[in-house]
């Protein structure tokens, strides 16, 4: 009896099956009212019935197939979904239906998001106290006062000290300097001053109300916490390191790799430091009419000289320092259980990561996402989830990360992009992360965003 309920079930999904692959809505519908739990079922190869409509161009099959809440991202026994399939027969028209987001794509991104990851590079140390920027004289009051931290820069690469820790690895830290220090690169008229902030306090920084107003400035001033300020200067890193008495500072060589050894917190001022000090070596000039620039508001501010040019009319975005969005996006295969990885010729040996592009001008994130994964490895994506952002000092860039789900699984990359995209299992990522016996790649190091985003995958549905 089980033997023969077995055999009708089997026929049952064959005549479904069939009636996919030529066409027949009617016996599709048929079939479908009478047993719904058809709508998934695999036959050879582990087709299903939306993938054999979709290979034969059948528009209205597909339709009513989603329509009835069919699984879009199943894949048969070469990793295809029905997307793939109606793509390599140049089906574009249910191609364009299959890409369409709906509610159910988004139970690979369900879970628990990073919005409140505070990625490497984010942390502030300093309040940055903005209101400040435009109060030149009490700017010129905190530079020569001896409490002021100021932090050098030569050629964008800040002044440290490295030591070695117990475990051999090697701790960086900011040289900070006081005003009778520097106060000779302050006269300098190469040297760029930027207002960093005030270190954070927990108390608010003003006395109390029942104070008189003279008294009150006064306390005020004691209670004020230091401020910070970066220098940019063109004098030789040789001359400045002259200003120390310890044999262990130096400017970075490899800012790509030695920016990643900072303390969470000075990460986050040398993000802010670099970034501004990036924009003002590329903005001496005017972008609008070629005039000089003088900097202006604690150096947070360009303003032309020339009183004609439009950029003094209005905001102009030539005056203020520019951030560059750029969205890094981990995309997952629709089983769920694999991550699509790249690597760029300059990438260590063996290092895959996620891929990433700038946003152009008028695009949105999710449409960034798309355009960039297509780009760069041929794969369509459907729905894109913000997960969390990172700065990123190199030289001003606002990575947006998002994890995304693959609507086409085919891989062909651009080589002026990348040189290879590979889908990873589940559990070579894991052994990547844990740096097991022989892993297959090796992923960027924690501090980056895109190690963030791919623990966060691997974390959503394990126990790591």
């Amino acid at each position: 009896m089980t033997s023969l309920r077995l055999t009708m079930n089997e026929e049952m999904v064959e005549r479904f099956l069939d009636a996919a692959a030529t066409g027949d809505l009617t016996n599709v519908s048929t079939l479908l009212s009478r047993v719904p739990s058809l709508i998934n079922q695999k036959g050879y190869r582990s087709w299903t019935a939306l993938m054999l409509a979709a290979r034969n161009g059948h528009f209205p099959v597909v339709e009513m197939l989603l329509s009835q809440g069919c699984d879009k991202f199943s894949v048969n026994s070469s990793s295809q979904t029905a997307y793939d399939i109606a793509k390599f027969w140049g089906h574009r028209h249910i191609c364009n239906l299959l890409s369409q987001t709906d509610d159910c794509c988004h139970r690979i991104l369900t879970g628990s998001d990073l919005s409140q990851q505070e990625n490497y590079f984010n942390r502030e140390m300093l309040n940055r106290w903005s209101e400040k920027r435009m109060d030149s004289k009490w700017l010129e009051v905190q530079q020569s006062n001896p409490e002021t931290v100021y932090i050098l820069f030569s050629k964008l690469e800040p002044m440290v000290s490295t030591t070695q820790k117990d475990n051999d690895a090697l701790e960086t830290k900011l040289c900070r300097f006081r005003y009778e220090v520097v106060k000779d690169i302050l006269k300098k008229p190469a040297t760029v001053l930027i207002f960093l902030g005030v270190n954070k306090r927990k108390k608010p920084y003003s006395s109390s109300p029942s104070s008189s107003s003279a008294s009150h400035q006064k306390k005020e001033d004691v209670c004020e916490p230091p401020s910070w300020f970066a220098i940019g200067t063109d004098e030789e890193a040789a001359e400045l390191l002259k200003r120390v008495r310890e044999k262990n500072c130096s400017f970075p060589k490899s800012p790509h790799r030695d920016l990643l050894n900072f303390s969470e917190e000075e990460a986050g001022v040398v993000a802010q430091a670099r970034s501004l000090l990036a924009w003002h070596s590329r903005y001496s000039f005017c972008p609008t009419c070629g005039s000089k620039t003088t900097i202006m508001e604690g150096g947070h501010k360009r303003s032309c000289v020339n009183q004609d040019c439009r950029s003094l009319i209005g905001v102009h975005n030539t005056c203020y320092p520019r951030v560059d969005p750029v969205v890094i996006m981990l995309v997952i295969h629709p089983d769920g259980n694999q991550c699509l990885l790249g690597r760029k010729k300059v990438f260590p040996a063996g290092m895959f990561s996620c891929l990433a592009g700038f946003i152009e001008p008028g695009e949105s994130i999710e449409d960034a996402v798309r355009r960039e994964v297509e780009e760069e490895s041929s794969v369509k994506v459907g729905p894109v989830q913000y997960i969390s952002c990172q700065p990123w000092p190199m030289p001003s860039s606002l990575m947006i990360g998002c994890l995304t789900i693959a609507i086409s699984t085919d891989i062909k990359v651009d080589e002026t992009e990348i040189e290879e995209a590979r889908w990873f299992s589940r559990q070579q990522v894991i052994e990547s992360l844990l740096k097991g016996p022989h892993p297959a790649f090796s992923v960027p190091p924690r501090q980056t965003i895109a190690h963030q985003l791919i623990r966060h995958w691997i974390g959503k549905n394990s126990n790591l």
